[in-house]
């Protein structure tokens, strides 16, 4: 039975597991997406969404606190610079993952984990675009707003300047003659040819 078990142990113990999920972690801010597998993306979710939030407030402290789950400077300094400048308006849910194939060796379920601001597939600008409706129920006066601003606005009227025709000096016509049936070629010159002979 699994009974109040909130956190995979990954079957490691406590100091492995933490020294794991943050090489992980430190992973993951490097190299924007890793693949692993199915437990431990799910574990590292868990594990770098509080650090990332902690990254959008950038004081001396909260840059301690990171670094003692990270333990690299060079992870700290991209997450505290790049990294929390695009998550800024993000309230949570920083990471994705997505399943893949099962492993060849053993057949475990594999994952990709990755950072959601940093997938160019999926655009991030159509989700900001839409913008979320209460459901609470309007009064009179709210609903009667909408109303006046689905009027149609005022039709704008482009003037067009006149065009202008340019009289043309008209070219002459020229019919064209019937054409003349040729003769037959063969005819005449066999009747020549006959005709020199006989002389």
């Amino acid at each position: 039975m699994r009974h109040g078990k909130k956190v995979n142990h990954l079957s490691r113990t406590d100091s492995h597991r933490k020294a794991m999920l943050g090489n992980m972690a430190t992973s993951l801010i490097l190299h924007k997406r890793i693949t692993t597998t199915l437990a431990k993306a799910k574990a590292l979710r868990v594990y770098v969404e509080p650090i990332l939030t902690k990254a959008k407030s950038d004081t001396t402290h909260s840059r301690r606190i990171v670094f003692s789950y990270l333990q690299d400077k060079d992870a700290v300094t991209i997450l505290f610079r790049e990294i929390a400048e695009k998550i800024a308006s993000r309230p949570g849910g920083y990471t994705r993952i997505v399943k893949m194939e099962n492993r060849l060796g053993d057949n475990a379920e594999m994952a990709l984990i990755e950072l959601v601001d940093y997938n160019t597939i999926y655009g991030s600008d159509v989700a900001k675009a839409e913008k979320k409706s209460t459901r609470r129920r309007g009064g009179k006066a709210k609903a009667a707003a909408p109303v006046a601003k689905a009027a149609p606005a005022k039709e704008e009227v482009i003037e067009v300047a006149p065009i202008v025709e340019t009289p043309v000096a008209a070219a002459p016509v020229v019919e064209e003659a019937p054409a003349a049936e040729p003769e037959a070629p063969e005819a005449s010159t066999e009747n020549e040819g006959n005709a020199e002979k006989g002389e």
